[in-house]
């Protein structure tokens, strides 16, 4: 069976197995105090241009959204996000189950629009009753979003300027960041999301590794006894390390940008071979993920023999879906589809 399923779908980069093999016998001290999470975390701060960077490991995406909203906001507030947004719909209510509300506003091709951000930050403090509403304590994005569009620097920027007027923090899911930093019409680098948002983090999950995201908190922020919470949490590993070694390996000598551009390079191939064949795409997506409108009859016949995403119903006889690549996604494996398609 084909799979464009998503990009989690393999195991991890050979580099990342053959780390964690090597290094298998060493006795390192757990809860990441170990040589490898510190080298790990010296490298990232540098990829980062960021050297004071407070850096955590967390073991997967929703674990990550969950716990860095839930330790950053006060008991009274909650985290704006878009309608479309990951922590909005495809969480389970992981964050919700902590107390916190999401507040969520328009999607633009996925993303938020800084002038609504700040008119309904503005409109909440302006409301007489607002002591009995839940406080906008954060905004939440990601980028890639969940549509595969991506944040120019302007649009960054401009987020950024409104948080920090309203004295908030903005956090920005990067489960698929290497994809995102690879595209060939991004104007983003790991430095501008760096200097321009609170917090941020580094997918390992959908980027090579087995496991584990690297949570970045760049003004000296992350929150006090957060080693502490995350165990409440009952996510600290024991054996840091499994998580570190991943993330050392990544980061030595480009390996976290390498495999991600080869992503955005079979995507490129996937997009053209769609257009090829006369398939219409839902929305303009320049990562991984691509949205194709399907026939219905052509989306059963299809996944007889090919994995791929449902999104969304288009209308009463076309459906969306999505089909993504990966750092491990082949050439061979596209020139199959067209056999398919």
């Amino acid at each position: 069976m084909l799979s464009f399923e998503s990009d989690y779908i393999e195991g991890a980069h050979p580099k990342i197995l053959e780390a964690l093999t090597k290094t298998n016998m060493e006795c390192l001290s757990g809860y990441g105090a170990d040589a490898y999470t510190k080298s790990a975390r010296e490298k990232i701060a540098a990829a980062c241009s960021l050297p004071d960077a407070q850096i955590a490991f967390l073991t997967g995406g929703t674990q990550t959204n969950q716990i860095v909203i839930d330790t950053m906001l006060h008991q009274y507030e909650g985290v704006v996000a878009t309608q479309s947004g990951h922590i909005s719909v495809h969480e389970a209510g992981a964050i919700e189950f902590t107390g916190r509300k999401v507040l969520t506003l328009p999607a633009h091709n996925g993303k938020i629009d800084a002038a609504e951000l700040d008119s309904y930050i503005t409109d909440f403090y302006n409301d007489g009753n607002h002591e009995h509403m839940v406080f906008p304590g954060m905004v939440y994005i990601s980028h890639p979003t969940e549509y595969g569009t991506l944040y120019s620097k302007k649009e960054l920027t401009e987020i950024s300027t409104t948080c920090r007027k309203h004295k908030i923090p903005l956090f920005l899911d990067g489960a698929r960041l290497g994809y995102g930093l690879m595209s060939k019409q991004t104007d983003l680098t790991m430095t501008d999301i760096a200097e321009l948002c609170d917090v941020f983090y580094i997918g390992g999950t959908k980027v090579g590794a087995l496991c584990g995201e690297a949570v970045v908190f760049t003004k000296k922020n992350m929150p006090l006894h957060f080693e502490h919470l995350v165990k409440k949490h009952g996510a600290l590993l024991a054996k840091g390390r499994l998580l570190a070694i991943q993330f050392d390996t990544l980061f030595t000598d480009d390996l976290y940008f390498e495999i991600s551009r080869n992503a955005i390079e079979r995507a490129e191939e996937l997009k053209n071979l769609f257009i090829k064949k006369g398939y219409k795409f839902f929305i303009d997506s320049p990562t991984n993920q691509q949205f194709v409108i399907l026939e219905n009859e052509k989306l059963k016949e299809l996944q007889k023999n090919v994995k791929f995403s449902f999104w969304e119903k288009y209308d009463e006889t076309h459906t969306v879906v999505r089909f993504a690549t990966s750092w491990a996604t082949t050439s061979e494996k596209i020139a199959e589809l067209e056999k398919l398609l």
